[in-house]
C-alpha cells in the first residue's frame, strides 16, 4: 500500500443502532400505539357487560354516597393553595439561581430578571381578576 493513501474506514452503517435517529423512535411509537389499540379493543370486546343499578352509582372510594354533594370549603381557599404552590416552586427556582449566580454571569441575571417580570405580570393578572379575594360573592 502506498505511503500517501489512507485506508478506507466507513463512518457509520445505515440504520445503525448506535447512531441516534428518528427511525427507532418511530418504530417504538408504532409498537406502543398498536399494542395500546389491541389491548383497548380486547378489553372492550371480552369485558363483561352487565348493566345494573350499582354500575350507575357514583363511586366514592367504596363508601356509599349520602347527603348533599356540597363541599364545605370555599373555592377561594383552593385558589390560594394553588397560587401558593406555584409561587413556592418559583421561589425554589430563584433560590437555586441565587446559589449559582457567580457562574451564570450577566446572561443568567437577565434570564432570572425576565422570569421575575413574568411572575409579577402573572401575579398582577391574578390580582386584577380577583383571584386573591376571599369573599364568596366575588369574581372567580
Amino acid at each position: 500500500m502506498p505511503q500517501n493513501v489512507s485506508p478506507f474506514i466507513p463512518s457509520a452503517q445505515p440504520f445503525s443502532p448506535w447512531q441516534p435517529d428518528i427511525l427507532p423512535l418511530a418504530v417504538y411509537a408504532g409498537i406502543v400505539l398498536a399494542l395500546m389499540l389491541v389491548l383497548l379493543f380486547l378489553s372492550g370486546w371480552l369485558g363483561v357487560k352487565v348493566p345494573g343499578l350499582e354500575k350507575g352509582r357514583p363511586y366514592e372510594s367504596g363508601v356509599i354516597p349520602s347527603g348533599p354533594g356540597v363541599f364545605p370549603y370555599p373555592v377561594p381557599f383552593f385558589l390560594i393553595a394553588v397560587f401558593y404552590l406555584l409561587f413556592d416552586v418559583e421561589t425554589a427556582y430563584i433560590i437555586s439561581w441565587a446559589t449559582a449566580w457567580d457562574e451564570l454571569g450577566w446572561g443568567g441575571f437577565v434570564r432570572i430578571g425576565l422570569f421575575i417580570v413574568i411572575l409579577l405580570l402573572g401575579l398582577g393578572y391574578v390580582w386584577r381578576k380577583g383571584g386573591l379575594d376571599w369573599d364568596e360573592g366575588g369574581r372567580p
